[in-house]
């Protein structure tokens, strides 16, 4: 009878031990990555993505992806900062993306932003007459999206975020 307890002791200890080193697996989370934060704002004509990704394992580098749709308009200004009355404005669509490599800390979470580039220019059909030089009057940013581009991990961020007006 005496051995029998032993065994059952023995095997109670066993599973107790098992039990908390998988909770503290799951406690760290690791082998269930997931955005639980994200945010995207106007910086100037740029957009900056901020996001929190969880449920990685410690000291997992992981490479985030930040695609963004942008509606903008240019126009022709003069060197006195001024924009004539003339229809010499477009208004351009484009995707652009921005992308970069993170660590997670030792707890497997990666708190980082990513900045997406407005247009520098047009394109090659709208051009601004002699003395006058090609300004991003205003853009609009829609329909974003981060995403963990090595685990299944994505995010939408609602809204629209815009910088100037249209001219």
């Amino acid at each position: 009878m005496r051995h029998l307890l032993r065994i059952i002791s023995v095997l109670a200890i066993v599973v107790a031990a098992f039990s908390m080193s998988t909770g503290s697996a799951s406690a760290a989370g690791s082998g269930n990555p997931h955005f639980n934060r994200a945010s995207a704002s106007a910086s100037g004509t740029d957009l900056t993505a901020s996001f929190k990704e969880v449920g990685l394992g410690a000291g997992t580098t992981v490479t985030i992806v930040v695609n963004a749709h942008w509606d903008a308009q240019f126009a022709c200004f003069n060197h006195g900062g001024k924009h004539p009355s003339a229809t010499n404005k477009e208004t351009f669509s484009g995707d652009a993306s921005a992308s970069g490599e993170f660590t997670s800390d030792k707890n497997g979470n990666i708190t980082g932003s990513l900045t997406v580039s407005a247009p520098t220019t047009a394109n090659n059909d709208f051009s601004c007459p002699a003395g006058q030089a090609e300004v991003l009057t205003y853009i609009q940013w829609s329909d974003i999206s981060i995403t963990d581009s090595t685990s299944p991990a994505s995010i939408d961020v609602p809204g629209t975020f815009t910088f100037g007006s249209m001219v």
